[in-house]
């Protein structure tokens, strides 16, 4: 892509708005909010309760999940300077694809992250497919 618009004109510089924007909402959003809640499953459901693999891949997937991608259409939306009616626009043309997206890629994922993963490397292990998802989520927005 770069050098796409470096034959198309040399003159232009890159955009890093997109890149700032995901690094705002990593830092500020992703990584807080998936340290405490890793933290809140493994002390809500211990490993040794009962199903406990199976209660905390659902608790991932059909609870934060949906509630995670909603707020990260709407801080988008948001650090994108659209208006609030925009990013409503935003999330009901969006959103269920994403969701349905989200349980595709993410649920494999997060069984192996909240069965397997030591908790103190739960949060890197997910931000290294996220790396991989952000740029899906990207391509939702063109």
């Amino acid at each position: 892509m770069i050098k796409k618009r470096k034959k198309e004109n040399c003159s232009q510089k890159l955009d890093v708005g997109g890149p700032l924007r995901y690094a705002i909402y990593g830092f500020f959003f992703t990584g807080p909010l998936s340290h405490f809640f890793y933290l809140f499953m493994e002390h809500w459901i211990p490993p040794e309760a009962p199903w406990a693999g199976l209660k905390r891949l659902l608790l991932d997937r059909l609870l934060f999940a949906p509630a995670f991608l909603l707020l990260f259409f709407l801080v988008m939306s948001f650090l994108e300077g659209r208006d609030a009616a925009a990013g409503a626009a935003k999330v009901r043309s969006a959103f269920w694809p994403a969701l349905q997206m989200n349980w595709r890629v993410w649920t494999p994922v997060q069984f192996i992250n909240v069965n397997y993963v030591p908790i103190q490397f739960r949060v890197l292990f997910a931000n290294l497919v996220a790396l991989f998802w952000y740029a899906y989520l990207a391509s939702l927005g063109k």
